[in-house]
């Protein structure tokens, strides 16, 4: 596809989650809304009116197959990512897919295959990895200051007793299997930063159970669980999820810790996200704050946002992996998080599912490479 044309987007899952992406494509020039699905068809109709999108579907497949699209954004629950990427990539248009990537590894393989096998463009919409901390530090890593890496901790600290009765998927696919059902924001810009090392192997171990839901059930994931994963470059990186807890809202946390450089992230109360740099603190034990290095390394696009981006979802992150998905499909080069990045962050999560049944015992991550 040539960069002058425009790229044509149907949105599945528009009503909800699908509505976040709509600013970042009216925002882009070489975009359009051509098509939007959702089963809730009034209010999906209501929102087409809204956005002056003619063509609106109940169905998926009747909206891939319409000849009126190039490009779809899978926003729907979880455990239909990969049959509806699929389903897309088989008929060669492009996918930009909410995460996790897959909820089997038989939808792994099967997405492997589909994406081989097609001329479509496949991303995986991490929106984590665009949090203006997580680039910083990637670039700052990238410069070498950090020297060897070996250790990161990614946490997900979520509270979801509310709205797993809202969106009723969240109480099968979130908080009804044990594990790290949802890795992915807590481990993808950790992944990125000890690129190119993946995730060998994985030990989860969880809290117990303390909470039940409005049934009276208890949830069958445990409160906290923390999933050790061992690098193929010898890195270790923890990741600690937490969706049922009583407790003040966290969303996130990180660190990075390497031979010439250590990284936190802010921990709230007033703190900021802070580092330390060998070559660049004369006093061993001073942090500086992370926000002193933006000139020097954040790059231009996010040290002078446009006003689309900052008023996008995710901190930005909704705006630029729009962006970045719609430069790889029109200019042809690789996405940033493609599919084995993609599965680089998701299978891990499946692995700790695997482990925390057999005891905590350390399980092999497949290499989606080798497949």
């Amino acid at each position: 596809m040539a960069s002058s044309e425009l790229l044509r987007f149907g949105i599945i899952g528009a009503v909800g989650r699908g509505a976040g992406f709509v600013r970042a494509l009216h925002a882009n020039p070489q975009t359009c809304i051509t098509a939007l699905c959702d089963i809730q068809e009034e209010v999906l109709r209501q929102r087409a009116e809204e956005m002056g999108v003619v063509l609106t579907y109940t169905n998926a497949e009747q909206m891939m197959d319409s000849g009126e699209v190039d490009a779809v954004i899978v926003a729907t629950p979880m455990h239909l990512h990969a049959e509806q990427s699929i389903l897309a990539l088989e008929r060669g248009l492009h996918v930009l897919s909410e995460v996790p990537a897959v909820v089997s590894f038989d939808e792994a393989r099967a997405l492997v295959q589909a994406a081989k096998a097609s001329s479509a463009t496949y991303m995986m919409a991490e929106n984590y990895c665009y949090m203006r901390p997580n680039v910083l530090v990637r670039h700052i890593v990238r410069a070498g200051l950090f020297g060897e890496l070996y250790f990161g901790e990614g946490e997900y600290l979520h509270e979801l007793k509310e709205l797993n009765e809202i969106t009723r998927w969240r109480r099968r696919w979130q908080t009804g299997i044990n594990g790290n059902t949802y890795p992915t924001h807590s481990l993808g810009p950790c992944l990125q930063w000890f690129e190119p090392q993946r995730v060998v192997s994985v030990a989860c171990a969880g809290s117990g159970h303390h909470y039940r839901d409005p049934r009276g059930d208890m949830y069958e994931n445990e409160d906290t669980t923390v999933t050790l994963c061992r690098l193929s470059g010898g890195g270790l990186i923890k990741l600690r999820l937490d969706m049922l807890s009583e407790r003040p809202h966290n969303m996130t946390y990180y660190s990075l810790q390497g031979t010439r450089g250590c990284y936190e992230a802010a921990r709230g109360l007033g703190d900021v996200p802070k580092i330390w740099l060998a070559d660049r603190c004369e006093d061993k034990n001073c942090w500086l704050p992370l926000e002193d290095f933006t000139e020097e390394f954040l790059p231009e696009h996010l040290l002078n946002p446009p006003q689309e981006a900052l008023q996008a979802g995710h901190w930005g992150g909704d705006y630029w992996e729009i962006q970045d998905f719609v430069s790889t499909v029109l200019k042809g080069h690789e996405p940033p998080v493609g599919l084995h990045q993609a599965l680089d962050m998701t299978l891990p999560g499946l692995a700790s599912q695997i482990s925390i049944a057999e005891g905590s015992a350390w399980v092999d991550v497949p290499d989606s490479r080798e497949w």
